[in-house]
């Protein structure tokens, strides 16, 4: 168990938008920790009630729901409104955090003050200081931030490192419930990680595609009954879990029903929805995820002939069509299912969470990371004028971070 001086463990935290995931690196191997509901990953969203708050399982149906606040984190328009209180993003963030850190004390048995949390590759400064406030918030020291997509490759290139041999060009295709990233990254046997490049699309993940089944079956409600659901947040939700149910449903089977829901006046609503259509109201959303792949291997200066593996990460990456599609844009290369892509972000952060505490063990201590920026780094002069001093994509160790 991996500690940093005082003796307390260190933990790696996928802080997701609709979900989060917490592992620790133990007798040599990295354990995935489940929520008390036995549960490996717990849904990112706070509930308050007149008695309590709610985090987790317990406060995905209740009223006063705040979620996905992911995406609005590190932003100006950051007080958002729960049962006549104003939290900060920052603030219910931190509750999701503590909630994590919670779930690994009562697994470990000790006190929790040191992790590694994960943020999206696109983070920028004010996104990735609001992240290490929130954990502040939550008593949790930050050892280290590190890129989802460079975490996940981290998880794969660990689980395969005995297998490598010369330098392999992998893809991380990561689709979540919030948010998209791709990366493009060259792991060698000595375990050297270097990210060539990154894409990604904010507003693009699993709660898209649920609204977009949402936005169906409201239009389909209106045809029959002549009532417009719009606006009514009740009935949504409602409509919303069950869309969320069919979803998964047709990540294996080609129909799925989305049943009685209890919708205005008493009435039940219920939807017989074909993977086929699931794929036509959510096309664009897939074709988006091609492109930003195309402009990451453009950015990387790396054909996809040259792509050794294809690594899914992020739930959203069971849909067929995404994988169907993926498959043709790479001619047939089959894909890369090694690790569970819920969890294999807090996987590579765990990882990494053992190595800056010391761990000795070979392929942790050999770990070396080599990531980019994102984003394009200035200042402002004289005349309003923004002079770049580091460059998108310009790549630095993580001892540089």
């Amino acid at each position: 168990m991996s500690s940093k001086g005082d003796g307390a463990p260190a933990i790696g935290i996928d802080l997701g938008t609709t979900n989060s995931c917490v592992a620790l690196w133990k007798h040599n191997r990295i354990e995935i920790i489940p929520n008390d509901q036995g549960n490996r990953t717990t849904p990112s969203c706070v509930a308050f009630t007149n008695a309590e708050r709610l985090v987790g399982d317990g406060a995905k149906n209740p009223a006063n729901t705040v979620f996905d606040v992911k995406r609005l984190i590190g932003r100006r328009f950051s007080d958002v409104q729960g049962n006549e209180r104003q939290f900060s993003t920052e603030e219910i963030s931190s509750m999701v955090l503590n909630k994590m850190k919670e779930i690994a004390e009562a697994y470990i048995g000790k006190t929790v003050k040191n992790a590694v949390i994960t943020v999206p590759a696109y983070f920028n400064d004010s996104q990735r200081q609001a992240t290490k406030d929130a954990a502040t918030i939550a008593g949790l020291n930050v050892l280290r931030m590190i890129n989802e997509p460079t975490s996940a490759a981290i998880a794969y290139g660990i689980d395969n490192m005995s297998g490598l041999t010369g330098k392999r060009n992998v893809v991380i295709f990561d689709l979540g419930g919030g948010t998209f990233d791709v990366s493009v990254l060259t792991i060698d046997e000595v375990g050297a990680f270097e990210v060539k490049a990154v894409a990604r699309d904010t507003h693009l993940g699993g709660d898209d595609f649920d609204n977009q089944m949402v936005s169906y079956c409201v239009d389909d409600f209106k045809k029959k009954w002549n009532i417009d659901l719009t606006g009514q947040k009740r009935e949504l939700g409602r409509l919303k879990a069950e869309c969320e149910k069919a979803k998964r449903i047709l990540s294996y089977a080609t129909q799925a029903s989305i049943d009685s829901v209890l919708l205005q006046n008493g009435i039940d609503f219920s939807m017989e929805i074909s993977c086929a259509k699931f794929e036509e109201l959510n096309m664009e959303f897939f074709i988006k995820c091609i492109k930003q792949l195309k402009l990451c291997l453009a950015d990387a200066n790396m054909t996809k002939g040259r792509i050794d593996e294809v690594i899914l990460v992020g739930g959203s990456t069971r849909i067929p069509k995404v994988q169907r599609l993926l498959q043709d844009f790479f001619d047939g290369k089959e894909l890369c299912k090694k690790i569970n892509p819920d969890e294999a972000v807090a996987y590579g952060a765990a990882v990494m969470a053992a190595k800056l505490c010391g761990e000795t063990t070979k392929m942790v201590k050999e770990l070396v990371l080599f990531d980019v920026t994102p984003l394009s780094l200035g200042v402002e002069t004289l005349g309003e004028k923004n002079e770049h001093c580091d460059p998108k994509e310009k790549s630095y160790t993580y001892k540089d971070a």
